[in-house]
């Protein structure tokens, strides 16, 4: 009994280091904490679970769709580029990777192509805010044919982005979160092949 109490004890005096340790952290930047999205907690959160579900810092950072059955990766493109169009998002680039893969090595590759979809104007107000916001333009959906050959898009979690620090200016928040449904809305109906 005496060693199961002075195990407690020590136990307790570790929780109660810890606790001072992180306070003394996080307690010079609490008005960088008062400052944050009022959604930032809840977007962590969600990124920790699905982190700890996946045991990848990739999947847990990223939106995956898959792509309905019977629908080919022509099928997908053309119905992207037709909803990017009708929300007048640029597709800016395309990065037919599998194709570069099979030149490269001399045997084909799996479809892998990543698809850059852009609203320039929104994008410079991001930059004008962050310049480090650089580094997520533009948005990126890739079609990636796995390995048992389902086709999936995949596209960076824009909550992180936009919910992940401190509140954006109310009308960056609001054009990021429209470029958020937009991508969205390219990856829903081009995954069900919706025209």
């Amino acid at each position: 009994m005496w060693f199961i109490r002075n195990m407690l004890a020590f136990v307790g005096l570790l929780v109660v280091i810890a606790v001072i340790a992180a306070a003394t952290r996080i307690l010079p930047h609490m008005d960088t904490l008062v400052d944050m999205d009022p959604a930032a907690l809840q977007t962590y959160a969600d990124m920790a679970l699905k982190l700890l579900d996946t045991g990848s810092i990739a999947q847990a950072t990223v939106w995956k769709v898959p792509v309905q059955a019977g629908l080919t990766a022509e099928d997908v493109d053309q119905t992207m580029k037709v909803v990017a169009n009708e929300h007048n998002i640029k597709n800016v680039g395309e990065l037919p990777l599998y194709k570069q893969v099979s030149a490269m090595t001399g045997k084909s590759y799996r479809f892998l192509k990543i698809y850059m979809f852009c609203n320039p104007l929104t994008a410079a107000r991001m930059v004008d805010y962050d310049d480090a916001f650089s580094a997520y333009l533009p948005c990126r959906v890739s079609l990636v044919q796995d390995k048992s050959g389902r086709l999936w898009l995949y596209s960076l979690n824009m909550d992180l982005m936009i919910h992940g620090g401190r509140t954006l200016p109310p009308d960056l928040r609001k054009e990021a979160l429209a470029v958020r449904g937009i991508i969205l809305d390219i990856m829903r109906r081009g995954a069900a092949g919706d025209f």
